[in-house]
């Protein structure tokens, strides 16, 4: 389920005879909930958390949440096709940790973090550094960095600012 709330601030404006009006501004920030499943990847259930709440601080347009009515579920794998995620890059999405790509030193928290990525919209760039979270698997097994840059942070943003309507499921291979 996604969730969709509207924070709104409180405007006062001072009438002519000293009245007061309260109202909600007209800026108000649309905010919507993604809701996550673990329970299929037992052996990383603190590694999604935290790699979540590394997206959550540093987006305010979309949380990831844990529990409700998950549009987003993790998987577990051992087959060596390497972690993936089938998405439509809008909040729906199975996502695939593949055990043997930890076991080569892959940072599990930094495949999460990737894979949660491709859910809020975000490609891979491979030639990327380090310092983005949708370079994946291409700096290598001493990448560790599980917290997405500015720019990624900002395109999460900019996907997520008024809610982010449907598209047709795609697999992202990694």
């Amino acid at each position: 389920m996604i969730v969709r709330r509207v924070l709104a601030g409180a405007l006062v404006a001072v009438l002519p005879a000293g009245i007061q009006l309260l109202g909600a501004t007209a800026n108000a920030a649309e905010v919507t909930t993604l809701y996550y499943s673990s329970a299929g990847a037992a052996d990383y259930l603190a590694q999604i958390d935290q790699a979540a709440a590394n997206w959550n601080a540093a987006v305010t347009d979309v949380r990831l949440v844990e529990g409700g009515s998950a549009t987003i579920v993790f998987h577990e794998t051992d087959d060596g096709q390497g972690s993936y995620t089938n998405t439509d890059g809008h909040g729906h999405g199975d996502i695939y940790l593949d055990k043997q790509q930890v076991e080569e030193g892959f940072a599990p928290t930094r495949i999460a973090a990737h894979e949660l990525g491709h859910n809020l919209g975000l490609p891979d760039d491979y030639p990327g550094p380090c310092s983005e979270i949708m370079s994946g698997h291409g700096p290598g097994t001493s990448c560790t960095n599980a917290v997405p840059d500015a720019a990624e942070a900002a395109k999460v943003q900019q996907n997520w600012a008024n809610g982010f309507a449907a598209a047709a499921p795609r697999q992202i291979a990694h």
